[in-house]
């Protein structure tokens, strides 16, 4: 009994039961600033997202001001009344109106011509050659996107040049393949 009294010291236990305390109370402490952080950027992002649902009801009144504005373009020429023509420039001031309050609120429209193909922000639609255009950037925007954030609401419609020609890219001399576009989402 006495060889066991010597092998346990009482102060040595006592330091040690403390460092192992001392080591929960960190984690405990890294656990509760890691939550506290947590809880911040998810505030931050409520604050920032929260109006997204609202935002994709109001990309469809876009749509349509773009879709009516663009058909009385076409059918209103010089023969259209004060009438008609004033109805047109109060719809060009509306849509604008709205397109400038989304962006207030940092819903930005996306409407990629001519940019390089981005599979983030784009959904292709078609490829189709091209002469002008180089292969994997965007001819035509059927339906423009938009965003909120670094988040997509909506991906733009396009169709993508396949380059000049619009033949199957040739194989290259080593024998590997051109490059094609992935126009996978």
């Amino acid at each position: 009994a006495i060889a066991a009294d010597a092998d346990s010291n009482p102060l040595e236990e006592a330091r040690k039961e403390v460092e192992v305390l001392n080591d929960r109370i960190l984690r405990i402490a890294a656990e509760l600033e890691n939550t506290r952080r947590r809880a911040e950027r998810e505030k931050i992002d409520a604050g920032k997202y929260a109006i997204a649902n609202f935002a994709r009801d109001l990309i469809g009144v876009t749509d349509n001001f773009e879709r009516a504005l663009r058909i009385a373009d076409s059918d209103a020429g010089e023969a259209a009344s004060d009438g008609v023509k004033s109805l047109i420039d109060g719809l060009r001031m509306t849509e604008k109106e709205l397109i400038s309050a989304l962006d207030r609120h940092g819903i930005r429209k996306i409407n990629p011509a001519r940019e390089k193909f981005d599979p983030n922000l784009h959904q292709a639609v078609a490829q189709v050659p091209h002469a002008d255009i180089p292969n994997g950037h965007v001819v035509d925007v059927a339906q423009p996107g938009f965003t909120i954030g670094d988040r997509v609401l909506r991906a733009a419609m396009v169709t993508v040049s396949s380059g000049p020609g619009g033949a199957a890219p040739a194989d290259n001399a080593d024998g590997e393949s051109g490059q094609r576009l992935d126009t996978k989402v």
